[in-house]
């Protein structure tokens, strides 16, 4: 049984092919056409998880879509009369798209696949989430909650799912939306919304909550069991061009930060109260969710279950005995989710959990690369390299990592979602306090506010953190442990902003965050051998089991994901050195790159 499920048109398309239930390929269309966030039709991703499934389109026994298009189409029909005449600028804008493809979408993917007569379904978008949510989980029983900006019309649910069903029992609807309310706040601070949420994120700890008053009052009505209403008084998206408009701007003291414009306190205490009150509606439905289900256990999907710091919350404070995260929480997890929803909901099959490992394989489903290939892409172009076998590999970049050297890692099959989990990574010395700076500056080219995450060898992560689980995704954020902290001096206690970022807070001071946080990536031999190896061989050195991990990428562009785009990357910022394969890259010996020097225009800032 062949199963493609497909997501498309918002942000994240991508496709997921499930075969007996069994998830065989998944990835974004982002990284074949190096297009962040690409919405476009999947056409790549699609032909990816074919070839990876040794099946033609005429091989599929359906092709689920993620949401249903028509009632997204009345969704938006009836909130643009609703607010008329505002929004005709905006509703010309976004017609052309749905009178051409989204409300032709059997068509368009019958025109992509060519040869496909079979069945196409689409489960609603929240279903997919949930789905994406509960059936990968290694829980037989699990209540489930999906958050983000909208579906069709709804935009938070809650339920159960047992075995292979799931129901929705709750529902909050559009325009009253959690994640909208966090993109709103994202546009304001001056960042883009759908991709710079996480920069919000990461921006709070430099605040102070000064905000939070304000919002609870102004913005967001919210309940003890978490539901919510939002004064829409405030807000300009369901109609216009742009999240806020002038009431947002009159109670926060003045008008949206301009993009790439410096960053002022007044951004991150907005950072840091909105990160507040999202994790206060988080932690309220949380609470009420184990309440009414009585479940021991909570799976999560949706954009805002990618803001980590919340889930570490739910996870440290909440009623659950613990939580299970989709990898890609997101809109490129809707394609996995409505395959996983036909076979398991739709289809009947059984599901077979262990109550302990989950069904994603480390979310390692993209592309991988062979040795044979690699080598033809580095003689045909004249790149020297030097061949390290698997013994040697490990070993051998351990000590480049314990010279403060860094390193692009392009190991294995590519990762779903938006997280680098070792198969396409930066990695670095943890231990060194100029790597934080070196790697935003000279190497990501983004802005210097921004934290980096850790891996940590699974078995140590209770050593040198304060959670006791793993966290194979990096969507759990949870405190450098006390023992290995550094106490803050009189003068750098009362630094502000950005100045604190220049202050060693640890041992490991290139992952510390500081309000003290990391978000931690735990990894493990069963689905990451040779980076669990390599970690293990820089512990086996140094004595530490954590390194720096960031995405192989530089702002605004894609993760990597085939030999050239690691390549270009590589020579494009100031690494020093690449592991291709078994293929080991030093800087120092590659030829200057050809007619390169406007790269950076090719990627929009996100």
């Amino acid at each position: 049984m062949n199963i493609l499920g497909i997501s498309a048109f918002y942000h994240d398309s991508a496709a997921c092919l499930v075969q007996d239930g069994r998830i065989v390929a998944a990835a974004q269309q982002e990284r074949f056409s190096r297009v962040k966030h690409d919405h476009r039709f999947p056409t790549e991703s699609i032909a990816y998880c074919l070839k990876e499934g040794h099946i033609e389109a005429k091989d599929l026994d359906f092709v689920v879509f993620y949401d249903k298009p028509f009632i997204k189409f009345e969704r938006i029909l009836e909130t643009y009369l609703s607010y008329a005449p505002r929004g005709w600028a905006s509703f010309l804008l976004a017609m052309p798209l749905w009178l051409k493809q989204k409300l032709h979408l059997p068509t368009v993917i019958r025109k992509c696949l060519g040869e496909y007569e079979g069945r196409i379904l689409f489960p609603e978008h929240h279903e997919s989430h949930a789905a994406s949510a509960f059936f990968p989980s290694p829980y037989k029983r699990a209540a489930f909650l999906t958050m983000d900006g909208v579906g069709e019309w709804t935009t938070t649910s809650f339920g159960v799912g047992e075995d292979n069903q799931i129901r929705i029992e709750y529902e909050v609807q559009f325009p009253h939306s959690l994640g909208l309310l966090y993109s709103a706040f994202t546009y304001f601070t001056g960042f883009k919304v759908n991709s710079g949420e996480y920069k919000v994120m990461g921006l709070a700890p430099y605040g102070e909550p000064k905000y939070v008053d304000a919002i609870l009052k102004e913005l967001i009505d919210v309940k003890e069991d978490g539901s919510f209403k939002l004064n829409m008084d405030y807000f300009t998206y369901p109609y216009g061009l742009t999240m806020t408009g002038a009431a947002f701007e009159k109670l926060f003291d003045g008008p949206a930060r301009k993009p790439e414009s410096k960053l002022t306190q007044r951004e991150m205490d907005l950072a840091k109260s909105v990160q507040v009150v999202t994790e206060e509606v988080m932690m309220r439905t949380a609470r009420h969710i184990h309440k009414l289900t009585g479940e021991k256990y909570l799976c999560l999907a949706g954009g805002v279950a990618l803001n980590c710091v919340g889930n570490g919350r739910v996870l440290r404070e909440g009623p659950f005995e613990d939580i299970w995260i989709q990898p890609a929480a997101g809109d490129a997890g809707g394609a996995l989710g409505a395959a996983l929803f036909t076979w398991y909901q739709l289809l009947n099959n059984e599901r077979v959990v262990d109550g302990k490992n989950d069904l994603q394989s480390g979310s390692y489903l993209g592309p991988v690369y062979s040795e044979q290939e690699i080598k033809q892409y580095l003689d045909a172009h004249g790149y020297p390299y030097q061949y390290l076998n698997n013994g040697d590999l490990p070993s051998t970049v351990a000590d480049l990592i314990a010279q403060e050297k860094v390193i692009g890692w392009f190991e294995g099959r590519m990762e779903f979602g938006p997280r680098a989990l070792g198969g396409r990574s930066i990695i670095g010395d943890a231990r060194s306090p100029k790597m934080q700076a070196q790697m935003n500056l000279k190497i990501k080219y983004r802005e210097s506010f921004r934290p980096f995450a850790p891996s940590i060898l699974g078995e140590d992560v209770d050593k040198i953190f304060e959670l006791d689980r793993p966290s194979p995704y990096m969507l759990l954020v949870a405190y450098v442990d006390e023992k290995i902290r550094r106490k803050m001096s009189d003068d750098e206690d009362k630094l502000w902003g950005i100045d604190k970022l220049n202050v060693v807070r640890s041992d490991i001071p290139a992952i510390t965050h500081v309000d003290y946080s990391a978000r931690i990536q735990t990894v493990h031999k069963e689905t990451n051998r040779l980076y669990h190896e390599m970690i293990s061989a820089f512990k086996e050195k140094t004595g530490c089991p954590v390194i720096v991990n960031t995405s192989f990428n530089v702002r605004g562009e894609p993760i990597v994901m085939s030999p050239e785009n690691a390549y270009l990357c590589f020579m494009r910022t100031e690494m020093d050195y690449l592991v291709l394969g078994p293929f080991l890259l030093d800087k120092k010996e590659q030829p200057a790159l050809k007619d390169d020097k406007d790269w950076r225009k090719q990627y929009e800032l996100d």
